[in-house]
């Protein structure tokens, strides 16, 4: 039986669902030659075949296989469970979001460290896990969604390109790309609203699904500042700032001229939501007047670069946790890479033992 890709009313849900059916698929799959307990491991298969409603009872039952002496199992199951936090905190809207380049960037992140075999096993998961979803999902005219995942180009391992960090923005750059915010001819109808979205993004971190899920009522102004509250993965909140001066002209323009459904603040001229698709392609053209070119052009990569600079000017990871509403602190910890002065410390260390010499 196939299922829609997008199969429940959520992407957290339905990113859950095709895990579930997934591990329902390997556990039928793999060899049970080692297993000594298979009454447990057949409890295990039937509560998925029911479906599970957490993550957490996912990860149970993934244990409670291997404790069956289903082997391999893990090979599987740990990437799918990293991966499922990391698109989480993404903020994915819909699983039709997902992407090899998205994929490469969760794989940077998550096996920084890892030994070439995880890696390798890691990869492999998430050709079998997307390969699966290819061949089991249809819109209900048994046309699928092809995601194709082959990560032939992945540059995490040993002798190859090295793990890959997130692109983005030097200090040069981002004045750059802020003049051409200004500057780029947007047409009148959705100047203002252009200018202050990506200035929003950029200027705070959120994520751009975060932006586009702002209402009016979310901005609060306070002693030159706005307050924003943003709701995050989870259904989440948090608080972060902006200040006034950077917004204001844009802001009231849009107001002015602007009306969206809802009381959000974004929309496109018929009144209904803008997509992620349309803020990336937005983005990349003010690169490109910018002449600025990153191996990730997306919107995104400008999340990436307040993180970057909040990290590099502020050397507080608990502080870019709570900016950029991550669940997990080791989700922040990537930034630290680009903290040449801790890396000037580590070249150091032997100074003294080596008299200077060198």
């Amino acid at each position: 039986m196939r299922y829609p890709l997008d199969a429940e009313k959520s992407f957290e849900k339905s990113l859950l669902f095709w895990m579930n059916r997934y591990m329902h698929s390997k556990l039928n799959s793999l060899s049970n030659r080692q297993v000594k307990e298979p009454k447990r491991l057949a409890g295990v298969i039937n509560s998925l075949r029911t479906g599970v409603k957490s993550i957490e009872e996912l990860s149970k039952l993934a244990k409670d296989a291997r404790n069956a002496g289903l082997i391999g199992i893990n090979t599987y199951y740990k990437p799918l469970e990293k991966l499922y936090e990391y698109l989480l905190d993404f903020g994915c809207a819909s699983m039709r979001e997902i992407d090899e380049e998205l994929i490469s960037d969760f794989l940077a992140s998550a096996t920084a460290g890892l030994s070439d075999a995880t890696k390798k096993n890691y990869r492999i998961a998430m050709i079998n896990f997307f390969g699966y979803i290819d061949k089991q999902n249809s819109d209900g005219e048994q046309k699928a969604y092809h995601y194709g995942i082959e990560l032939k180009n992945w540059g995490g391992l040993s002798g190859r390109s090295g793990t890959k960090l997130p692109s983005y923005m030097r200090e040069e750059e981002v004045e750059r790309f802020i003049e051409a915010i200004e500057s780029y001819p947007f047409q009148r109808s959705v100047a203002a609203r252009n200018r202050l979205l990506i200035k929003l993004i950029l200027f705070t971190g959120i994520r751009v699904g975060e932006a586009l899920n702002l209402k009016t009522k979310d901005l609060i102004p306070e002693n030159g500042l706005y307050l924003i509250r943003v709701m995050g993965k989870g259904n989440k909140a948090r608080v972060v700032m902006i200040k006034e001066s950077h917004i204001n002209k844009y802001l009231k323009e849009w107001r002015e001229i602007g009306s969206c459904s809802d009381d959000y603040l974004f929309c496109n001229q018929k009144g209904t939501p803008l997509t992620q698709a349309y803020v990336s392609r937005t983005v990349e053209k003010i690169l490109m007047k910018a002449g600025i070119r990153k191996e990730k052009n997306g919107a995104h990569m400008l999340r990436h670069t307040f993180a970057t600079m909040l990290y590099l000017k502020k050397r507080d990871l608990v502080l870019v946790q709570e900016a950029l509403g991550h669940a997990s602190l080791d989700t922040s910890r990537i930034y630290t890479h680009f903290d040449k002065e801790r890396l000037k410390d580590a070249a150091s260390v032997m100074d003294e033992i080596a008299g200077g010499k060198g």
